[in-house]
C-alpha cells in the first residue's frame, strides 16, 4: 500500500520503489534505477553514459497521515554527450540540489504563503531551515519562469523593514500589482541595480514611472529611463501636505495659551480627515474652531482647496491653479504650508505630467501595506534576503513547480 501511494505521488520513470521499511515512526522508500532506461544528465536532460556511484543521499517527502516520509537513493554520475562534461545524474522527484522533493517543497511552500515559517516547519515537524529551502526553491523556479516582457508602468516605493530607517526599495507592474524587484536600501545605487537586473531593452519599453519625490529615486530613473515620463505620486504629495497641516496644529498648540490648548486637544483628525469622514461630533467641532481664527484653520482651508488640484481638467488648468494655489499659500504666512509649497514648485514639471499619464502609487500602497503584514506575521525577518524572498513569493504572483499530487 505504501510502495503505490509513493509511486503516484512522484515523478518516477527510469526508477523504481525496491522497498518500503517502517522505521520507528517513519517510512523509507528505497529507490533504484529502472535499468531499462539509460540515466539522464542532471544539467540538461540528456540520456548518457554511466561513471560511477555517489554516496547515498535521503530525501524528505511529504508525510503520509502525519507519518514523516523519507526517499533513499544513491545517485550515478553521467557522461553527457551533449554537455561534454561528467555530471551527477537527472533525478526527477528532487527539488534541484535541496534534499527535499519537489512535491514537498511546493506543499511547504503553499502553507508559507499563508502561515508564518516558524508555523509551518512545527505543522511539518521539520527545521525553519527547510522551510526556507524550500520557498527559495519555488521562488527561484518562478523568478527564472515569469514574463516580463509586457511591463510599460511601474510603481516604485520604499518600505522600512526594520527600526533605526533601514528600507527596502520595491519596484511593481502598475498594471498587475505584482512584485518585479526587491532590493536592500533607498538610494540610486539600489534603484540603479533594478535597471541592472530588468535589462535595456525592457528599460526601453518603459512608458510611466511613478515615484515619490525622494532625490536618489529621481536621480536613478532620469539617468536609466529617461524616455518614460516621470510623474510624481499622487498620495505621497497629498501626505506631506497633511503632514504640514499637522505641524501648523502642533506649532499652534504650543504657541497659544492654555485655553486654546484645551479648545484644541483631541482636534487632530477633525483637520487631517476628509470632511465626507467626520463624525457628526466631530463636525460640530469643526464648526466651533472656524468661529477662532486659527492658522490651523487656515491651514485646512488650503489642504481642502488643493484637492481641486486633482480635479482640474486639462494640463493648463491644472498648472493655472496650481500658480494660483502658490500664491495663496505664500501669502498665508503660516511656514509649513509655505514650505509644502515651495516643494511643489521644485517639482511642478513632474508633477502636473499626472495629467498627461494618470498613473499613482494607489496600488502600490495597498501591496506595501501587504508587505508589512507579512513582515509583522512572521515577527520580522532578521535577514533582509529572507524578507524579500518571502516578498517575492507572497506578492510576485510566481509560477509554481507542478506537482503529480496536490497535497495543499
Amino acid at each position: 500500500m505504501y510502495n503505490k501511494l509513493i509511486r503516484e505521488t512522484l515523478e518516477m520513470q527510469g526508477f523504481r520503489i525496491k522497498s518500503v521499511d517502517k522505521n520507528s515512526c517513519e517510512l523509507i522508500a528505497t529507490i533504484v534505477p529502472d535499468l531499462r532506461y539509460h540515466p539522464r544528465c542532471g544539467v540538461c536532460g540528456t540520456p548518457g553514459d554511466y561513471r560511477d556511484m555517489l554516496s547515498e543521499r535521503r530525501f524528505r517527502h511529504v508525510p503520509l497521515w502525519g507519518i514523516p516520509v523519507t526517499l533513499v537513493y544513491t545517485p550515478c554520475r553521467v557522461t553527457c554527450p551533449r554537455c561534454k562534461a561528467v555530471h551527477v545524474e537527472q533525478m526527477p522527484w528532487a527539488a534541484g540540489k535541496k534534499r527535499l522533493t519537489k512535491s514537498f517543497a511546493v506543499t511547504i511552500a503553499t502553507w508559507a504563503r499563508l502561515m508564518p515559517w516558524l508555523q509551518v516547519a512545527r505543522l511539518f515537524s521539520c527545521s525553519w531551515c527547510t522551510v526556507a529551502a524550500a520557498v527559495a526553491y519555488v521562488v527561484a523556479f518562478g523568478l527564472a519562469r515569469r514574463d516580463l516582457s509586457s511591463i510599460t508602468h511601474i510603481g516604485i516605493d520604499e518600505i522600512s523593514r526594520q527600526k533605526g530607517h533601514v528600507y527596502l526599495t520595491n519596484v511593481y507592474d502598475l498594471r498587475s500589482g505584482t512584485l518585479i524587484w526587491s532590493g536592500e536600501g533607498r538610494t540610486k545605487d539600489t534603484l540603479s541595480a533594478f535597471f541592472e537586473f530588468f535589462g535595456p531593452e525592457r528599460t526601453a519599453r518603459l512608458d510611466g514611472i511613478c515615484c515619490d519625490m525622494w532625490p536618489s529615486f529621481i536621480e536613478a530613473v532620469k539617468a536609466k529611463a529617461p524616455q518614460a515620463t516621470l510623474v510624481f505620486d499622487k498620495f505621497h504629495i497629498v501626505r506631506q501636505l497633511t503632514e504640514a497641516v499637522d505641524i501648523v496644529r502642533r506649532q499652534e498648540v504650543n504657541d497659544k495659551s492654555t485655553e486654546h490648548k484645551e479648545v484644541l486637544a483631541g482636534t487632530r483628525y477633525i483637520w487631517l480627515k476628509n470632511p465626507w469622514n467626520l463624525t457628526d461630533k466631530q463636525k460640530a467641532s469643526l464648526s466651533f474652531l472656524e468661529t477662532l481664527n486659527l492658522k490651523i484653520h487656515r491651514a485646512y482651508l488650503l489642504k481642502e482647496s488643493f484637492r481641486d488640484f486633482w480635479q482640474s481638467a486639462t494640463k493648463e488648468i491644472a498648472t493655472k491653479f496650481m500658480d494660483q494655489w502658490f500664491a495663496w499659500a505664500m501669502e498665508s504666512k503660516i511656514k509649513p504650508m509655505q514650505d509644502f509649497a515651495l516643494l511643489l514648485k521644485r517639482h511642478e514639471e513632474n508633477i502636473l505630467t499626472y495629467f498627461d499619464m494618470p498613473i499613482s502609487n494607489g496600488t502600490v500602497e495597498g501591496l506595501n501595506n501587504k508587505a508589512k503584514v507579512i513582515s509583522h506575521r512572521a515577527y520580522g525577518f532578521r535577514s533582509a534576503k529572507n524578507y524579500i524572498l518571502n516578498l517575492y513569493h507572497c506578492m510576485g504572483d510566481l509560477p509554481m513547480p507542478i506537482s503529480l499530487h496536490r497535497f495543499a
